[in-house]
């Protein structure tokens, strides 16, 4: 499937539904809009990417120590 529902997005992730709708808004995860309803979409490859771009932020936090037990969570 090419294009996921916002909520499939929350699950993959393992988040909930407002976390994903900010993370839209903020454009760090690209979507599109379809139709006149107004229905959101992300394309796999865009959270594939972001998902990359997460492991990058984590790997440098590491580098730099700035990570603790808590946000490992």
């Amino acid at each position: 499937m090419r294009f996921m529902r916002l909520e499939d997005v929350a699950d993959e992730l393992n988040v909930n539904l407002p976390q994903v709708r900010s993370l839209v808004r903020s454009g760090d995860l690209p979507a599109i809009k379809i139709g006149g309803r107004g229905v959101w979409r992300v394309e796999r490859s865009e959270l594939e990417a972001y998902i990359q771009r997460q492991y990058t932020v984590a790997r440098e936090s590491i580098e730099a120590g700035s990570i603790d037990h808590e946000s490992a969570d």
